[in-house]
């Protein structure tokens, strides 16, 4: 590296002043000499320490421009790690409140289990009081189902003789049944000529044969009625209901009228008339009779 310009202008009025001021002897000059050789030799040395100064400058400046791009990218890192930040810091504070609301949860689930172990534990209660409560029942079950063995042993006794009474009673509806077609084929002669002015001589029971069917009739007679023949069929029940005159119209009657030529008058003849079968027979135009009637 050279001497500025500055620099050798200050040595040269050094050394001059330094003329002036002593006189100089050989001696002199020569420790002078000796000086100045000194001198330079450490302005030498000045000047390698300048290089290398301005060389450590020059290498101070890349670093410090260096450092400079990484203290860029650091403040660029530091934004983006402060964007992070609030970002984080809205996470953490989202996430607190569903930490909150976690604990809440938490709490009203312990809540829960606590009053689910209460009736945990009131339904064992319940449990042990229906297991003897069961126990109970299956043992009067035993005792029900021994009575009911017995009471089956006494339905079996009961629908024998039921059996039985329904034997008797078919009997006797029999005897009672002949008995009042007797009554009827006294009276309903009667009947009908007051009535209906239909003269008929007997009624008598009869079985007709009905398209290829052999249909048994309780009453049956021909008659007359201004002259005119008359067919009188009927039916004889110590009860007669709105179902047994349909029974009856269905059976005997509209049949008897398709085979018969001329008018064919229906009439049932019984102990009691119920009040469904007078409005039945009105509908069909048959004819009901109770054994009281005149």
């Amino acid at each position: 590296m050279s001497i500025t310009p500055e620099l050798y202008e200050f040595i040269v009025k050094v050394v001059e002043d330094r003329v002036r001021d002593v006189k100089v002897t050989r001696e002199s000059f020569e420790g002078l000499t000796a000086t100045v050789n000194k001198l330079a030799e450490q302005i030498k040395e000045l000047a390698e320490a300048q290089r290398r100064t301005e060389e450590g400058l020059s290498k101070l400046a890349e670093a410090q421009l260096k450092t400079e791009e990484r203290l860029n990218e650091l403040a660029k890192r530091v934004d983006e790690l402060a964007i992070a930040q609030r970002g984080t810091e809205e996470g953490l504070n989202t996430l607190a409140k569903r930490v909150d609301a976690l604990a809440e949860a938490q709490l009203k689930t312990e809540e829960r289990l606590n009053q689910l172990a209460e009736a945990q534990v009131r339904t064992e209660r319940r449990l042990d009081e229906l297991a003897k409560r069961v126990n109970a029942l299956a043992e009067a079950q035993k005792r029900t189902e021994e009575r009911l063995n017995q009471l089956a042993e006494s339905v079996d006794k009961l629908t024998k003789g039921l059996n039985a009474l329904r034997v008797e009673v078919g009997r006797l509806s029999d005897v009672v049944g002949f008995g009042l077609e007797d009554v009827a084929r006294v009276m309903l002669p009667g009947w009908l000529h007051r009535r209906l002015g239909v003269h008929v001589e007997e009624l008598r029971r009869e079985f007709l044969k009905l398209n290829g069917e052999e249909v048994e009739v309780n009453l049956y007679g021909e008659g007359l009625k201004e002259g005119v023949k008359v067919t009188v069929v009927g039916e004889v029940k110590s009860r007669i209901y709105g179902d047994d005159v349909s029974r009856f119209h269905e059976k005997v009657f509209s049949r008897v009228r398709r085979v018969v030529e001329g008018e064919v008058l229906g009439v049932l003849f019984g102990y009691l008339i119920h009040p469904s079968a007078k409005r039945r027979a009105e509908e069909l135009g048959l004819y009901v009779v109770a054994s009281y009637e005149r």
